[in-house]
């Protein structure tokens, strides 16, 4: 069968490509550029745990070995009051979702209501500190999070770095081919298949039996295929420069919403700093609505009344590396599938206010998508299940777009009857480190609680702490082979995971209990599912009671937890995960099976 061809050789589409590779299916990068990628100290992007996990299993490569930054977060107001962010874990995400045919909610430029509905007004996981405290984030020694920490701190990373990564675990992969100087100009699809153009000294015809367009704001893929991105243009600008310098708070990521040294008004002086590896920091101004020119003197003085102002006297030392001009928009594309084509990454949506990160839901794409052309391209094409791509991320972009809608007008609105309301500056806070840190509708890795994939409620249907459509807990499982490995390191393969909740084994050699107890009965079961499943034993989850069965999907989103070992229930959750029968005959196939399983129970 034709390969995958990948439009665009950033981090969205070279994850992608090494996400199909782990599941065999052969892929082509169409890169219009040189093959390497300019070195830009300014340009950054933070990845959050599931995200920088993903791209841990794509290139072999422990991050914080490889000169990656993790870093707590710190939270100063405008009289230094210092509020410390211990990393909340409430995995609460956006909720709602919009309709796949008007803009991100209902109209075009319009994606929900202006008012604060929906969206979280907690200051959760934060306690408050003096300026002169000098208290630590709890961030361990290995650069991870340290133990007790009630969540995961965000990975700082220059986009070049990220990419660069990606390139040489491409390198050495047998079923990727990179063509560089190949820039799109046509596209023609079939029913077997399609063929894509590309201008380049051989005016090269590729073919293909999906393309999946990760080629940025400005999509060849998209305007191809004549699919509109309504949404709003520069929501945000920011002024941005990367430095060497000492700052008092050494590896800690800093929001500043009010420095006292600015004083035209509450947006005019925002400023976030992020550190990079070799005492190398990013500092990003929040500029006033406008089109004002940002001009290298206006700059250098923001670096110098900043870093003045941290200090508390004259402007330290410090070398400027590079700067720049980042602003935001919110897009997000009405389509995301055309037949064999489909959107991701910048393609597909633009976001960024409020410190959320479009890369991440990018590279969420991109892992979403992967086991979904993977099964498609080993089984032959299953139209279900292709379409819930955009289905779920669709939903979840849009949602995330909604809520940074509604919180825009509360944070940035100035005065005004909030600034007297008890607490208000508390929720404002919420709002603006939500995004920046990974939780509530802002910041939380999606759920897609309303997916077309996810199965009928049972009887045997259990309540876990994690909800069905939700990222899984990371824990330690057995595997078959009996090593112990985290359960996140499975994830990818292609594969589901049917993970049995059983305290006590953990203490036991695998070949001691693998054999007694319900463990047979459940290895049928998953032998006679519809699709190949690894069975794996957890001797704890959160919430979940002994012998409590959990199914996973490829991309670690839990699809229903079971109370016990139900052979016909988990035959159903599975085959919906899949999207339901694949085609003609599928359906006695499905009843066969499902009574072979519950005769082996």
């Amino acid at each position: 069968m034709d390969p995958v061809i990948i439009v665009g050789a950033g981090p969205v589409g070279l994850a992608l490509a090494l996400a199909l590779a782990r599941q065999e299916v052969p892929s082509v990068v169409l890169d219009e550029g040189p093959g390497n990628d300019e070195q830009r100290p300014a340009r950054t992007v933070v990845l959050r745990e599931d995200t920088a996990a993903l791209v841990e299993r794509l290139t072999g490569l422990p991050l914080h070995e490889a000169g990656f930054r993790w870093a707590g977060w710190r939270s100063m107001r405008r009289k230094q009051v210092m509020s410390e962010i211990t990393f909340d874990a409430d995995g609460s995400g956006g909720s709602g979702y919009g309709s796949a045919g008007a803009g991100y909610g209902s109209g075009d430029a319009a994606y929900g209501s202006a008012g604060s509905a929906g969206v979280s007004d907690r200051f959760t996981g934060v306690s408050e500190r003096s300026a002169v405290d000098g208290s630590r984030g709890p961030v361990g020694g290995s650069g991870r999070p340290a133990e007790g920490a009630e969540g995961p701190a965000p990975l700082h990373i220059a986009q070049h770095v990220l990419t660069g990564a990606l390139r040489a675990a491409i390198a050495t992969e047998r079923l990727v081919e990179v063509a560089v100087g190949s820039r799109l100009d046509a596209i023609e699809q079939e029913p077997s298949g399609l063929t894509a153009h590309t201008r380049d000294p051989k005016g090269t015809w590729w073919r293909g039996s999906y393309l999946v367009g990760c080629d940025g704001p400005r999509s060849t893929v998209r305007k191809l295929l004549d699919i509109r991105f309504p949404g709003r243009t520069a929501v945000e600008r920011h002024a941005v420069a990367a430095l060497h310098a000492e700052l008092p708070w050494p590896g800690e990521a800093l929001l500043h919403r009010m420095p006292p040294w600015r004083t035209s008004g509450p947006s005019a002086g925002e400023v976030t700093a992020r550190p990079l590896p070799d005492g190398v920091w990013r500092l990003d101004w929040l500029l006033p609505p406008g089109k004002d020119l940002v001009t290298p003197e206006l700059l250098v003085a923001r670096v110098r009344e900043t870093l003045a102002g941290w200090s508390g006297g004259p402007t330290p030392p410090y070398e400027l590396l590079d700067t720049g001009v980042h602003t935001v928009h919110h897009r997000l594309a009405r389509r995301w599938r055309a037949g064999r084509v489909f959107l991701a990454g910048d393609a597909a949506h633009l976001l960024g206010a409020f410190g959320t990160q479009g890369l991440d839901e990018g590279l969420r794409d991109a892992d979403n998508l992967a086991w979904k052309l993977a099964l498609a391209w080993h089984h032959g094409p299953h139209e279900a299940l292709l379409d819930s791509y955009q289905a779920e991320r669709r939903a979840v972009v849009a949602a995330r777009l909604r809520a940074a809608d509604q919180a825009l007008p509360v944070v940035r609105g100035g005065g005004g009857l909030r600034a007297y309301v008890p607490g208000s500056a508390r929720g404002h806070d919420a709002l603006l480190t939500d995004g920046h840190l990974g939780r509530g509708a802002l910041g939380a890795p999606g759920t897609y609680t309303d997916s077309p994939l996810a199965p009928e409620r049972t009887d045997s249907t259990a309540l876990v702490d994690t909800a069905p459509g939700a990222p899984v807990v990371d824990v330690r499982v057995t595997a078959e082979d009996g090593s112990f490995v985290r359960l996140r390191d499975r994830l990818g393969r292609g594969a589901l995971l049917v993970v049995l909740i059983a305290p006590g084994t953990g203490v036991w050699e695998r070949k001691h209990w693998v054999s007694a107890g319900i463990m047979p009965r459940l290895a049928a079961a998953v032998t006679a599912l519809p699709h190949p499943a690894e069975l794996l034993v957890a001797e704890g989850y959160p919430g979940a009671a002994a012998h409590t069965v959990l199914l996973v999907r490829p991309d670690g989103h839990l699809v229903t937890a079971l109370s016990g070992v139900r052979p016909a229930d988990l035959y159903e959750a599975a085959e919906a995960t899949l999207g339901g029968p694949a085609g003609p005959g599928r359906e006695s196939e499905t009843e066969a099976r499902t009574e072979r399983a519950a005769t082996r129970g």
